[in-house]
């Protein structure tokens, strides 16, 4: 079982909180080298981070705050305010205890990071979000880019579309570079194949779907994040909006799915929890979107 998770995951736990709750058990973790959360109250002018250990202070210096390629930027401590961090105990000081981020984040580096191979598939959090992609947390506060055309089948023209800051996700390592320790992920290929999403509709069926695009030639609409239709164009549509929409016609061997828009909604959606067609943590070497009878080959090989 995998023991470093995102940052965050440990808080809340019993062993966590037996550690954190006395100087005796911050001491015997010390000894046992035990990676532990707390909670980021402060930062002061120097960077030193300050972590509620329930009622006991403990410290994070700044360098001791991030593992680093270069120089630590400011921002990289200042935003863990107000959030979980994990850290070893590395010494007391007067009751005090003195704490390094970056010692677990070495430790998840060596015995998590560096020991994935892409297609093994990890618990992730989302952090933060930029136009062109996610960034989540692979264990102990590491992050890692999650494209926006790794996130789902169909198009969104923004990960808040699918995700929202905190969010607990599944995703795939799509590569590792052993050297610099960056890791890529992807998440399209844990929310089904088109066959699996289609078959939760039927022609005759109208269903709640999602604008996503408008084009020329029509408009699609998301059915499920790895499932969109086609609608004949309309003028009262626009990106983002919810639709009722009626399936006319579904052809696996085109991978075509034939809609009519009957409403269309003022409103935008919400992201929701994403539904996986892989259920646990583990490992795919290949996964195969398009249906077998479909000319057009989808798929993603790991390795």
């Amino acid at each position: 079982m995998n023991k470093y998770l995102p940052e965050g995951s440990l808080i809340a736990t019993h062993e966590n909180r037996e550690y954190i709750a006395s100087v005796a058990g911050l001491e015997k973790a010390m000894a046992a080298g035990k990676i532990l959360e707390g909670m980021a109250v402060m930062c002061d002018g120097e960077l030193n981070l300050t972590v509620d250990l329930c009622g006991i202070k403990g410290v994070i210096p700044k360098e001791e705050a991030v593992l680093s390629e270069g120089e630590c930027k400011d921002i990289a401590v200042i935003t863990r305010v107000g959030k979980p961090v994990c850290f070893k105990v590395i010494g007391m000081e007067g009751g005090k205890a003195i704490l390094s981020r970056r010692s677990a984040q070495i430790e998840c580096m060596r015995n998590h990071v560096l020991t994935l191979v892409p297609g093994d598939i990890i618990d992730s959090k989302v952090t933060h979000m930029e136009q062109f992609g996610a960034f989540v947390d692979i264990g102990c506060g590491i992050v890692s880019l999650l494209s926006i055309d790794c996130i789902s089948v169909s198009r969104i023209s923004h990960p808040k579309d699918r995700f929202y800051v905190g969010m607990q996700i599944k995703t795939v390592i799509k590569s590792v570079d052993y050297d610099t320790g960056r890791v890529y992920v992807s998440h399209k290929e844990l929310l089904g194949t088109w066959e699996e999403n289609a078959e939760r509709f039927r022609v005759g069926q109208t269903v709640a779907g999602t604008v996503r695009s408008v084009e020329d030639y029509g408009i699609f609409v998301e059915l499920t994040p790895n499932l969109a239709g086609l609608a004949e164009l309309r003028d009262d549509v626009r990106v983002g909006q919810g639709a009722a929409v009626y399936i006319k016609n579904i052809i696996p061997e085109r991978m075509k799915i034939k809609l009519v828009i009957i409403d269309s909604g003022n409103g935008t959606s919400q992201p929701g929890e994403p539904e996986y067609y892989i259920k646990d943590t583990g490992h795919i070497d290949r996964w195969v979107y398009s249906p077998q009878e479909c000319r057009r080959r989808v798929e993603t090989i790991f390795e």
